[in-house]
């Protein structure tokens, strides 16, 4: 698990210093500011590999660099089992790679990463982590296993072809078939995916959706009492299916690899998740990270999970304030800093404290998010305007004030409690009589 992270000249930010707590920790912030970059940074500290550079059919997740002159470093350090480990790195212009002290790297225990494109990574300690070389002949274990969005569901294969992965398709109508733990196990973690127990995710009868296509396809039983097969469910459903997939093939293989080995199985895993809320609707939302915590349970002789995600959604922060503990759980923040101007913003990440806003929409009007109104840009220009005479001292014509009460009609509904401070004002200086 990941304790701290350091970086300097690196992505937007000149400096950036983050402490991570053991169970959750939740990044915020506009486009662009660097939010999916800093799990990009987590997982190579990690794993000590770029996702795009283990696939490179990858559409991001590519290779860090400087972004001004000068020194570029990232500094890090994991919790392994005997003590921690730390470890810093430098960038090295003239190979054009990261450098760092030779030697066995720590062990980090299982690392996920679902990205916002659907594709997904793992790097398993049982088949991804160092391996002691007794003769010239042996082969290094492959680095990682990284899929694009569609090797998660037709099957991940070697640059010789080997394959690596059967995928979901493959995979779910075979542990179906079988009736065996595997499908036992996925069928829990669809249900504690799920957003509810009236849409329950509930595997149907296996199918076929084409003459020229053999396969056996898993289907989804819709509450309307259809099968659905998988690839024609919702986009919500297949990011939330992939991922199930996912937690359940990689703990599946990384305890089979295990008993291969005659070692125990890890007990610490890292979960990165980029836009946690990705295609999902908003009840979908605030039950997601939740899940996610819980789902371990679901999944035998699994530990404890840290979960570093990002997201957009005030209703995905709205959903945390029943469960956040800032003894384990923490909020970073990305935005520019107050000082900077123009082209020379800068961009800063603040670890904030988690204070509870009460809903989704005034979750919009805080750090978070930094909108003035939780409105509309058209119903935010009158409020604006609105507010702005409200709180003058200088005298109103009643036209003017006819007109900003027919424009906060067109915007706001009837039950805006703007109205009441609107109407009882107005009606103070009779503008409307």
């Amino acid at each position: 698990m990941l304790k701290s992270l350091k970086i300097a000249n690196v992505g937007p930010s000149l400096e950036a210093s983050m402490h991570f707590s053991e169970r959750l920790n939740i990044f915020t912030g506009d486009n662009g500011l660097g939010k999916s970059f800093i799990l990009d940074i987590v997982w190579w500290a990690l794993t000590r590999r770029w996702p795009a550079e283990v696939n490179p059919k990858l559409a991001s997740g590519f290779m860090a660099s400087p972004a001004r002159q000068g020194d570029a470093s990232i500094k890090f350090e994991i919790k392994v089992k005997t003590k921690p480990f730390q470890y810093t790195s430098k960038f090295d212009r003239k190979a054009q790679a990261w450098i760092g002290r030779v030697g066995r790297p720590g062990n980090p225990g299982l690392v996920l990463y679902a990205q916002a494109d659907g594709s997904f990574a793992v790097w398993d300690p049982a088949r991804n982590y160092w391996r002691q070389q007794h003769n010239l002949d042996i082969q290094e274990r492959i680095p990682a296993f990284v899929f694009t969005s569609s090797e998660v569901w037709e099957g991940l294969r070697d640059e010789n072809a080997k394959l690596l992965c059967n995928g979901l398709i493959s995979d779910w109508a075979g542990w179906q078939k079988e009736k065996g733990e595997a499908f036992q196990v996925l069928c829990s973690v669809l249900g504690a995916l799920s957003p509810g127990d009236e849409e329950a995710m509930v595997p149907g009868s296996l199918t076929r959706i084409s003459l020229d296509d053999p396969r056996d396809i898993p289907t989804l039983r819709m509450s309307y009492g259809i099968d659905v097969p998988l690839p024609k469910v919702s986009a919500g459903m297949r990011r939330i299916i992939s991922m199930a997939y996912m937690l359940v093939w990689a703990w599946n293989e990384h305890y089979q690899a295990s008993i291969l080995l005659d070692q125990p199985t890890t007990d610490q895993v890292t979960f990165l998740i980029d836009e946690i809320e990705a295609h999902l609707h908003p009840k979908w939302q605030r039950r997601i990270v939740k899940a996610l915590l819980n789902v371990t349970g679901k999944i035998s002789r699994w530990p404890d999970v840290q979960l570093i995600a990002t997201t957009h959604s005030p209703m995905v922060m709205a959903s945390l304030e029943q469960l956040f503990d800032p003894k384990k759980d923490s909020w970073f923040d990305l935005d520019y800093s107050e000082s900077s101007e123009g082209s020379n913003q800068e961009v800063i990440i603040t670890k904030r404290t988690f204070i509870k806003k009460g809903d989704a929409s005034d979750w919009l009007i805080s750090e978070a998010f930094d909108l003035d109104y939780p409105t509309s840009i058209e119903a935010e220009s009158v409020l604006k305007e609105a507010s702005k005479l409200l709180s003058s001292e200088e005298e109103i014509d009643k036209a003017t004030a006819k007109k900003l009460d027919q424009d906060l009609r067109t915007v706001l509904g009837e039950t805006d409690p703007f109205w009441i401070r609107w109407s009882y004002i107005a009606e103070k200086k009779g503008w409307l009589s």
